[in-house]
């Protein structure tokens, strides 16, 4: 920016984007001056480099509010785990069930995760068959984004909401919005 810049010819374009050719920064700079504006280089890797004359605090600021922008349009997804036992009660299964439905409602993913105590390890197939058993009965809800697999004393699955369910969640908080409003 101004006496900052090095080069030594640049290609300079005014505030309406019209090219005002190449010229040598010292030049740049009295044209700028001229105006009351800066001198701002934002193509440093051309061949000459491009500066633009320009309102620098007025571009920062317009900067941070399309980033701003940006930032509230941008969804968080997070992840939810829910652990179980390879031995859990069709009861707890089902609690378990209903809170992975939930999760996957209002959009976030579920992380479901079977630990092994002891010599549980060796009935590895009764977890992979309750993880199974949780994705099917999630089927419309859910997308099985990573299947069961065993990674140390445990057996974990992600699930992604669906492309539909994830929709329907987005309309449910856009309506929620724009009743407290």
């Amino acid at each position: 920016m101004n006496d900052e810049i090095r080069a030594r010819e640049l290609r300079v374009v005014d505030v309406n984007g019209d090219q005002l050719g190449i010229m040598s920064p010292r030049d740049a700079m009295g044209v700028a001056m001229e105006r009351e504006l800066d001198l701002v280089e934002v193509a440093p890797n051309a061949k000459p480099p491009v500066c633009r004359i320009m309102d620098y605090g007025k571009y920062r600021y317009e900067q941070s509010k399309r980033d701003k922008e940006a930032r509230r349009k941008q969804k968080v997804v997070n992840i939810k785990e829910i652990r179980m036992s390879p031995k859990i009660d069709e009861h707890d299964f089902d609690v378990k069930l209903r809170a992975a439905e939930r999760f996957l409602k209002s959009g976030d993913k579920v992380k479901v995760s079977v630990r092994f105590r002891g010599r549980e390890i060796v009935h590895s197939d009764l977890a992979r068959t309750k993880l199974d058993n949780l994705a099917i009965q999630l089927q419309g809800l859910a997308v099985v984004e990573r299947p069961p697999k065993l990674e140390g004393r445990q057996m974990i699955a992600v699930l992604a909401p669906s492309a539909e369910s994830s929709q329907k969640a987005d309309s449910k908080n856009t309506e929620k919005v724009e009743a407290n409003n």
